[in-house]
């Protein structure tokens, strides 16, 4: 019973796994510039002495 509860959730999250992959690799290079682009601005308000 432990065993096939164990496979169940390996493959569960293999699943969970190639969603987000799939979900990744959906983005345009130019999409994904932007989103990057849009972190670091946000990491350097963030990181602006008060």
């Amino acid at each position: 019973m432990i065993g096939i509860a164990g496979l169940v959730g390996v493959a569960a999250t293999g699943a969970v796994l190639a969603r987000a992959e799939r979900r990744r690799r959906a983005y345009t290079p130019e999409e994904i510039r932007a989103r990057l682009h849009e972190r670091l601005a946000e990491a350097e308000r963030a990181a602006a002495p008060v």
